[in-house]
């Protein structure tokens, strides 16, 4: 009896010891045990529709992981990344944004790529037939003209870049009528609260409500380049990692190019 009672003491122990040494290398996966991932992602004002149906998706096939967008202006998000605010992943309107964070150590080496890119358009009501091109913007009955607020919004530094290298843009100055996302932008001519607003293609292509009186030469402004990277910070960095591969593959290219983005070959 005896030795049948140490048998089982040693074998309770041998049980415990080997889940002590499973839970170490991960074998087990107990439920509410490392078993679910959470990703806040901070992406371009522009990107949300995009990104929207994408979640849907990839949510469905990885359930296990449950992302956040926080969208805003790229300078924005940048300076929220700055002051500490958790993110796992970032995408900008611009490269500059991003090159801030590489400079400064906040991006996870090698992570950092370009996701999309994009055109810049003028807009105007359906029912405007008098701007045709961004020199029109000089008709004395164009009274504001809505763009990005330069310092932060992307699409208003490359408003300003096209308006510059017109040599229109001192003039237009007074019009200017500063939003801060692109999507205000957009508002602002849908509500007639603008009678023009420089937006990205994509985000004209979205309402029925204005219409793309001019498209910007890419020589004009510097390169619509949307860049992603990880954050060093993230706390979950192989999820966030693997979340940027699928914003990269072949199914999430196509959901890009149906918002209108133009994605790497």
């Amino acid at each position: 009896m005896n030795q049948r009672r140490t048998l089982a003491f040693l074998g309770v122990i041998l049980i415990g010891f080997s889940i002590v040494i499973a839970s170490q290398f991960g074998v087990l996966n107990f439920a509410g045990t490392n078993a679910r991932s959470a990703l806040t992602i901070s992406a371009a004002a522009s990107l949300k529709d995009a990104l929207a149906e994408i979640k849907l998706a990839y949510q469905q096939e990885n359930s296990a992981t449950t992302l956040t967008y926080n969208l805003g202006a790229s300078g924005a998000l940048m300076q929220q990344i700055q002051n500490g605010a958790p993110t796992d992943v970032f995408i900008s309107a611009a490269k500059k944004q991003m090159d801030v964070l590489e400079t400064s150590g906040e991006l996870l080496p090698g992570t950092r790529s370009d996701l999309v890119k994009n055109r810049l358009v003028l807009i105007v009501p359906n029912d405007l037939q008098t701007v045709t091109s961004f020199v029109d913007l000089n008709n004395a009955k164009i009274q504001r003209i809505a763009i990005g607020e330069p310092r932060s919004v992307p699409a208003g530094q490359y408003a300003e870049q096209v308006l510059q290298t017109l040599k229109i843009y001192e003039g237009l100055k007074p019009k200017f009528v500063y939003a801060n996302t692109v999507r205000q932008v957009l508002a602002s001519v849908e509500s007639g609260n603008a009678d023009a607003g420089i937006v990205y293609l994509t985000d004209a292509k979205l309402s029925t409500k204005v219409k793309v009186a001019a498209i910007a030469s890419e020589t004009d402004h510097a390169a619509i380049v949307y860049p992603i990277a990880v954050l060093k910070r993230s706390q979950n960095p192989q999820a966030a990692t693997e979340f940027i591969r699928h914003l990269e593959s072949d199914r999430g290219k196509l959901v890009f190019k149906k918002y209108g983005f133009i994605v790497p070959n």
